[in-house]
């Protein structure tokens, strides 16, 4: 039986390319929830980002809408650049979610909660899709970009 390759672009066109919802409430709370879709060496990577006050969540899924394992990060008192990562949902962790989880954290200082569906022995995979969300959050204001002249 032959695979039906996903048509991204019929995808992206029913949840608008980078489809954002705003409901801000005063003070600064409230909920943006920002969607899009990139197709990285044939594969499909659909993306969910949920941005709460104090939090953020995110979906990647790959080729799928299945919602895979979920891993929750936080950064560690007294120290900020330690970060502490347990699985939610599906079992042992593994690191394919939970590093992306951690440097998440890192990037944005706040608490991370990951829905994550890329194939474990895909780590290339991996690494495009971290940089193609880390991107979209600092074009959102979400996370910090790199300084230059920075080595980490």
């Amino acid at each position: 039986m032959a695979r039906e390759e996903p048509d991204v672009e019929a995808l992206n066109e029913e949840i608008s390319s980078d489809l954002v919802f705003n409901d801000e409430v005063k003070d600064g709370g409230g909920v943006q929830i920002t969607c899009f879709s990139e197709v990285v060496n044939d594969v499909a990577l659909h993306f969910q980002i949920l941005r709460l006050p104090k939090q953020i969540y995110v979906w990647i899924g790959c080729d799928s809408a299945k919602l895979g394992r979920i891993y929750a990060a936080a950064p560690t008192r007294p120290q900020k650049d330690m970060i502490s990562v347990t699985s939610i949902l599906g079992g042992a962790s593994d690191n394919t979610g939970a590093g992306i989880a951690r440097r998440l954290v890192l990037k944005t200082g706040l608490n991370i909660i990951l829905a994550c569906n890329i194939p474990k022995n895909s780590p290339m995979l991996e690494a495009e899709a971290e940089k193609m969300l880390v991107q979209k959050l600092i074009q959102l204001g979400y996370a910090r970009a790199k300084a230059e002249g920075s080595s980490s």
